[in-house]
C-alpha cells in the first residue's frame, strides 16, 4: 500500500498493527526485518571477479603482452610464448585479488556509515541503526535528523522538512500530522508524510514507518542512480597522470633500445619482446589500484581507532592537516553534563551529582524553597530529553537525548521532581523549538485544576501568587542567559516576581560570570503565566515579558586524554583551536585546563561580526579560542584559515554546522551527538566524539601518505634500475643484458608483495614530531625524484658491473649474475627504503613482518629460478656456485649501504641545523 496519506493516523497505526506508546516488540520487529529486509538502498553491486579479470586482461600493456605471446608462438618460440602467458595470468590473478579486496573493504566501510534513529520498542525509547527499521516502527524525528524511512506522521510540532532531495523544492515544507487527503496529491504536497533521505530542519514529530529500503520513494529513484561511475580520488588522478608521463618516457627509451638493437643486428623478434617487456617493467600500471588498497586498509585501521572515514580521499588529506578546529562539548570534554549549581534571587545552592533514591522524596522539601523548586520544575518541563529508570540504586535514572537537557531532568529527578510525573501534571500543549539564532526554547503547559497533585513546595508557589493563581497555562523558556535577559521584564524573588531593574540585571550578570569562571556551562530559565491560550502562538507573543527565574550551572569536565593530544598537536606542528557557542569565560577556563592557549587571546561572535574575512586573517594566527560563535562564524574562521594557507579539519554536530564542515578540508562529524545532516556533510565521523581520535586519525593520515611515497619511490627506483641496465648495456658493447622473460619475472616479484608490504609500514618514530608536509608538495617532494634517479643508477651500475666482468671473462653465467644481482638489489632496497631518515638498524627487522615475509618469499622464488632445472629452462638461467651467489649477495647490498649513508648524512646535517617545524603557514 502506498496511499498512507489518505488514511487517518489511527487507521494507519491499526493497519500496521503497532501501538504509538509501546511500539513494536523486539520479537515482532525481528520477524518484520526478516520479511521486509534491511532498511537500506540496494547499491550497485561491486565488481565481480570475472569483470575485474576482464579489465585486467584488456589493459593496453597486457594486450600487447598477449599479442607478443601470440607472435612468439607463430614464430615457433613456444617457450617464451608460454612463459609470457604464465606471467600475464599470475599478474591478472594478483590484480583481481587486490582489486576485489579493495572493493570489499570499501563496501564494508560504507555499510558501517549508517545513521542512528530513535525508535520506540517494547515501551522504551532506544537508539538503533536505521538499517534495522521495519514498517510499523514508531520513530522520533527532531531538527537535524535525516528521515530514515518513509513514514506517516501522527504527532507533529512546528515540523518543517527539507525535501529538495525528492521534489527539488528549495524551501522546507511545513508538515501537519492531522491532515488527511481524499485525492492523490503530488509528492511535495503530502504534508502528513515524511520521506526517506529528507531532512528535518525545524520542530519535532512522531511517525510510524510505512516503507523501508527500496520500497521507499527514495528507493525508486535509487535505481536511476546506479549507473553513475565514481570519480577517482585526487591522489589517483595524480598517479594516473604520473603513469601517462612514465608511459611516454618509457616509450621513448624502448624505441631507442629497439632501434639500437636493430642497428647491432639483434634478432627482430627478440628485440620486439624485449621492448614490450621493458615497457611493462617501466610503467607501474597497477599503481592506482595499489594506492586504493592502501587507502582502504588505512581507513580500516582508522576505524579501529574510532574514526570512520566516509570519503576515501580524506585519508590522504589528513596527513596535510595544519589546524584542527574543535567544538568544546563532548569533543574536548566528556559530554556528561551534570548540574552542580542553582543560582536564584534566594541565593546559590550546590547540588550533589548522585543521591540515594530513598532520600529524594524526603529531601525534596529541603530544596523546595519556592524559587528553586520552580527553577528545577521549569528546567525539566522545557525539555525534550527522556527520563528512564536505571538498575543502579544510587543512580536510579538515566537520560536519553541532548546532554544538557539530560542534565536538567536528572538534576530535577534527584531532587524529587521527576519529569514523567511533571508532564502528567503539566501536559505540554505547544512549543517553539530551539534554534541557533534565538538560542532559546519555549514550551507551553496546561496548569492543573487540582493543585493537590502538585509537589508541596511548588504548589505553594502557584497558589500564593495572584498571576499564577489566575493563569490557565504556563510558558517556560530556557536558553543562553544574555539572550533571555533581553526578553525578561521581571525577576522571581522569594515567592513573587519583582520588576527587573539595573541592580537585578547586574546581580544576574555577576552570578553568571562567577559560574562561568568556575568552568560551568550556564543556562537561564524564565516563565510567563498565561491567563488564556488559544494555541499557535509564535515567539513574538510567547517570548516577551518573561519572569527570570534563575541560572543553572553544569559542568562537563575535560576528557583526561585530550590534554596529551593537544600537546601532541603542538609538537607535530598542528594548531588546536576551540570554537564553541559557550560563554567566553567557560571557554577560556577549559582552554587553559587543556593548555590550548598561552596568550589567553579570545574572540567572541560579536568580535567576529565586526571583522571581514580579510581582517580576520590578520588575527586568526594568534587566537586559539572562539566563544559565543554561530555557524556563520565557523564558516568565516575556516575561510580565514584557508586563505592563510592552512589545511583545516573542522568538527561539528549540528545542522547548521554543515556549511563549515563542507568548506573545511576535512569535515569531522560527531558520531554520538552529531545530527545526521552533519554526518552526511562530513568526510570523517568520530564514533566516540573524542578530540584525541582526530589527532590519532591525523597520525594515521601521515603514516599512509609516507607509505604511499615509500612504495612509489621503491617501485620507480626498481623500474629505473631495469631501464638503466637495458639502456647502458648495449652502449658498453654487451649483448642484451636481460631477456624479456627475466624482466617480466622481476616485474612480478619486485612490484608485487614487497610494494604492498611497504604500504603497511608502521609509523616512523618522529611522525608526530615533525611538521605536516606542505599540501602542494606532491608525491615527488622531499627529494623523491632525486632518490629515484640515483638509486636506479646505483642498482643498474652494480648489476651491469658484475655482468660485464663475467661476460668479459667468458663466463656463461654472466646474465644470471646480472639478473640475480639486480633482483637482490631490489630486495635490499625494499628493506632500507622503509624510512626516509632512520636507519634500518634502529627501526628493527621485525617491525614490519609483512615486508620481511615478502622479501623472503621473493628471494626464495628467485633462487628457484636459478637452481630448479625446469625453471632454468624457462628463464634461461645457469646454476651459480656458492662463490658466485655470495658475490651477487654482496653487490646487491651496495644500494642498501648507499641509501643508509645518505640517511646518515642527512641526520648529521639535521643535528647541526634547525629541525623544528616551521610556524609559517604552508604554501597552498
Amino acid at each position: 500500500m502506498s496511499n498512507w496519506y489518505q488514511l487517518d493516523s489511527t487507521e494507519v497505526l491499526a493497519r500496521l498493527e503497532t501501538n504509538p506508546d509501546q511500539g513494536l516488540s523486539g520479537e515482532e520487529a525481528r520477524g518484520r526485518l526478516a520479511r521486509y529486509g534491511a532498511n537500506a538502498l540496494v547499491e550497485k553491486p561491486s565488481k565481480s571477479r570475472w569483470l575485474i579479470l576482464w579489465e585486467q586482461l584488456t589493459a593496453t600493456l597486457v594486450v600487447v603482452l598477449i599479442v607478443a605471446s601470440a607472435i612468439s608462438a607463430a614464430l615457433g618460440d613456444y617457450k617464451n610464448a608460454i612463459a609470457i602467458l604464465v606471467i600475464v595470468i599470475v599478474n591478472a590473478f594478483l590484480g583481481v585479488r587486490e582489486e576485489y579486496r579493495a572493493e570489499q573493504a570499501m563496501a564494508a566501510l560504507k555499510r558501517m556509515a549508517v545513521p542512528k534513529v530513535k525508535v520506540r520498542r517494547d515501551s522504551h525509547l532506544c537508539e538503533i541503526s536505521s538499517r534495522d527499521l521495519v514498517p510499523g516502527d514508531i520513530v522520533l524525528l527532531e531538527a537535524g535528523n535525516l528521515v530514515p524511512a518513509d513514514g506517516r506522521l501522527f504527532e507533529s510540532a512546528n515540523l518543517r522538512i527539507q525535501e529538495a532531495a525528492l521534489t527539488g523544492e528549495s524551501e522546507p515544507v511545513e508538515k501537519d500530522a492531522q491532515l488527511v487527503y481524499e485525492t492523490s496529491p503530488a509528492l511535495g504536497d503530502r504534508l502528513n508524510m515524511a520521506y526517506m533521505g529528507t531532512t528535518v530542519t525545524y520542530g519535532r514529530a512522531l511517525a510510524v514507518i510505512t516503507a523501508t529500503g527500496m520500497q521507499t520513494e527514495l528507493g525508486r529513484i535509487a535505481d536511476l542512480l546506479q549507473t553513475v561511475e565514481p570519480e577517482p580520488t585526487p591522489l589517483q588522478g595524480r598517479l594516473d597522470q604520473l603513469g601517462r608521463v612514465l608511459a611516454v618516457v618509457a616509450l621513448g627509451i624502448v624505441t631507442v633500445i629497439f632501434l639500437f638493437g636493430m642497428l647491432r643486428g639483434e634478432n627482430i623478434h627478440l628485440m620486439f619482446l624485449t621492448a614490450v617487456s621493458l615497457a611493462v617493467a617501466a610503467v607501474p600500471e597497477g599503481l592506482p589500484a595499489v594506492v586504493t588498497i592502501v587507502l582502504a586498509l588505512g581507513a580500516q585501521r582508522m576505524l579501529k581507532r574510532r574514526a570512520l572515514i566516509r570519503k576515501l580521499p580524506a585519508v590522504e588529506t589528513l596527513g596535510s592537516v595544519t589546524v584542527i578546529c574543535s567544538d568544546k562539548t563532548g569533543t574536548l570534554t566528556q559530554n556528561r553534563m551534570t548540574v552542580t549549581t542553582l543560582q536564584t534571587a534566594d541565593g546559590r545552592t550546590d547540588l550533589s551529582p548522585v543521591r540515594d533514591a530513598s532520600l529524594e522524596r524526603a529531601e525534596a522539601t529541603a530544596i523546595a524553597r519556592p524559587t528553586k523548586a520552580l527553577l528545577l520544575t521549569a528546567g525539566a518541563l522545557c525539555n525534550d530529553a527522556v527520563l528512564e529508570m536505571n538498575d543502579e540504586p544510587r543512580n536510579p535514572y538515566r537520560a536519553i537525548g541532548d546532554p544538557t537537557e539530560g542534565a536538567l531532568i536528572l538534576a530535577a529527578a534527584r531532587e524529587g521532581f521527576v519529569k514523567t510525573d511533571l508532564e502528567r501534571i503539566f501536559p505540554r500543549v505547544d512549543e517553539i523549538p530551539f534554534d541557533s539564532e534565538r538560542k532559546r526554547m519555549t514550551t507551553v503547559h496546561r496548569l492543573p485544576a487540582d493543585w493537590r497533585l502538585v509537589p508541596p513546595g511548588l504548589a505553594a508557589t502557584f497558589r500564593d501568587h495572584r498571576s499564577m493563581a489566575s493563569a490557565t497555562h504556563l510558558a517556560v523558556t530556557k536558553g543562553a542567559m544574555d539572550n533571555l535577559l533581553q526578553v525578561s521584564t521581571h525577576v522571581w524573588a522569594g515567592s513573587h516576581p519583582v520588576p527587573m531593574d539595573e541592580a537585578w540585571r547586574q546581580q544576574i550578570l555577576g552570578g553568571n560570570d562567577q559560574l562561568a569562571r568556575e568552568g560551568l556551562r550556564v543556562l537561564g530559565v524564565a516563565i510567563r503565566p498565561l491567563e488564556t491560550f488559544a494555541g499557535n502562538h509564535g515567539e513574538e507573543t510567547l517570548e516577551r515579558h518573561l519572569i527570570f527565574v534563575g541560572l543553572v550551572g553544569m559542568i562537563d569536565p575535560p576528557r583526561p586524554e585530550v590534554k596529551e593530544a593537544v600537546a601532541t598537536c603542538r609538537v607535530a606542528g598542528l594548531r588546536a583551536l576551540m570554537i564553541t557557542g559557550d560563554h567566553p569565560l567557560t571557554a577560556r577556563h577549559i582552554a587553559r585546563q587543556l593548555a590550548m592557549t598561552t596568550n589567553g587571546k579570545l574572540l567572541t561572535g560579536q568580535d567576529l561580526d565586526k571583522l571581514s574575512v580579510e581582517e580576520l586573517e590578520d588575527v586568526v594566527e594568534s587566537a586559539a579560542v572562539y566563544a559565543r560563535v554561530s555557524p556563520e562564524h565557523k564558516l568565516k574562521i575556516v575561510e580565514a584559515l584557508q586563505n592563510r594557507g592552512h589545511i583545516v579539519a573542522m568538527t561539528g554536530d549540528g545542522v547548521n554546522d554543515a556549511p563549515a564542515l563542507k568548506k573545511a578540508d576535512i569535515g569531522v562529524a560527531m558520531g554520538i551527538t552529531g545530527t545526521d545532516v552533519s554526518k552526511e556533510a562530513s568526510d570523517m565521523v568520530l564514533q566516540d566524539d573524542n578530540f584525541a581520535t582526530i589527532v590519532a586519525a591525523v597520525e594515521q593520515g601521515r603514516i599512509i601518505f609516507d607509505n604511499i611515497r615509500k612504495f612509489i619511490k621503491y617501485l620507480l627506483s626498481c623500474n629505473s634500475g631495469e631501464l638503466w641496465v637495458m639502456l647502458l648495456g648495449p652502449l658498453m658493447g654487451m649483448p642484451l643484458p636481460l631477456l624479456p622473460i627475466q624482466i617480466l619475472w622481476m616485474n612480478l616479484v619486485t612490484d608485487g608483495l614487497p610494494a604492498l608490504a611497504l604500504g603497511v609500514e608502521p609509523a616512523e618514530k618522529d611522525i608526530m614530531q615533525r611538521g605536516p608536509h606542505p599540501p602542494g608538495e606532491g608525491i615527488f617532494g622531499q627529494h623523491v625524484a632525486r632518490d629515484i634517479m640515483w638509486l636506479g643508477i646505483l642498482m643498474g651500475l652494480a648489476s651491469l658491473g658484475v655482468g660485464y666482468i663475467y661476460w668479459q671473462a667468458g663466463e656463461a653465467t654472466w646474465q644470471t649474475m646480472l639478473f640475480t644481482t639486480l633482483t637482490f638489489s631490489q630486495m635490499s632496497l625494499a628493506m632500507t627504503i622503509r624510512s626516509q631518515r632512520a636507519s634500518l638498524f634502529s627501526i628493527g627487522l621485525l617491525t614490519n613482518k609483512a615486508l620481511l615475509a615478502a622479501v623472503g618469499l621473493s628471494t626464495l622464488l628467485h633462487l628457484g629460478v636459478v637452481y630448479l632445472p625446469f625453471m632454468q629452462a624457462i628463464f634461461e638461467t645457469a646454476t651459480l656456485s656458492a662463490r658466485d651467489l655470495s658475490v651477487t649477495l654482496a653487490l646487491s647490498t651496495v644500494v642498501f649501504w648507499g641509501y643508509e649513508a645518505q640517511k646518515w648524512f642527512e641526520r648529521e646535517r639535521g643535528h647541526n641545523g634547525a629541525v623544528t617545524p616551521s610556524r609559517d603557514p604552508p604554501a597552498r
